[in-house]
């Protein structure tokens, strides 16, 4: 915990270093498939610093996150099995001893959430604080199209950032409080009632 804590204060600490932009895409790339702070940690300071370019920031993480969750995908796709379906490779147990939120339990139960959900599976890890490096190699592992698994991560990795974007650019350091209080929660929130929704539309015109 002290290891992961520390890399946390590491990455605040950027939000007062030059280049801002170039630490923001390659966070956000990289958290994509194996990095364990999320962008959005380094996204609400900088936009704090300098609201105007808020949504530049946003582009930013958007971008660099789907390219990193493209890497993800490939990485379970080509790296994840010694033989394929048959046992983890070295890197895939590297990856769950050490990059949080990816273990075999995850894995042993997310093909079932996939044959069923399919595109939700995505774009929640995407929009809500589900660790997208999960799905974005467990898509690859488990030949998860790969047009769906992109537009779903394009929707919901822009939506969740530019979102974060917004309320600060609009309400400054008045939001930022109730943003790491509870965004998270909203997300969620706001997640289930899209797909309680959908499925509500399904039974109706089923």
């Amino acid at each position: 915990m002290n290891f992961i804590k520390n890399i946390y204060d590491w990455v605040l600490n950027l939000s007062t270093k030059p280049n801002s932009n170039y630490s923001i895409s390659i966070l956000s790339f990289s958290e994509a498939f194996f990095f364990p702070i999320p962008p959005d940690v380094l996204l609400i300071p900088l936009c704090l610093g300098n609201r105007k370019k808020s949504w530049n920031f946003a582009l930013l993480c958007s971008i660099f996150s789907i390219l990193g969750g493209m890497v993800g995908y490939y990485v379970g796709k080509v790296l994840w099995w010694n033989v394929p379906s048959i046992e983890y490779s070295y890197l895939a147990n590297l990856f769950m001893e050490y990059i949080p939120g990816v273990n075999e339990e995850g894995f042993n139960s997310i093909k079932k959430l996939y044959d069923e959900w399919d595109f939700w599976i995505v774009f929640t890890a995407g929009f809500t604080p589900i660790p997208f490096k999960l799905i974005t190699i467990s898509a690859g592992t488990f030949n998860i199209n790969l047009g769906m698994f992109v537009l779903a991560s394009i929707i919901s990795r822009s939506a969740r950032f530019f979102l974060l974007a917004s309320l600060i650019k609009v309400y400054g350091e008045s939001i930022s409080t109730f943003i790491e209080k509870y965004f998270n929660i909203l997300a969620l929130l706001f997640t289930f009632l899209l797909i309680g929704g959908f499925i509500l539309i399904k039974i109706i015109l089923s």
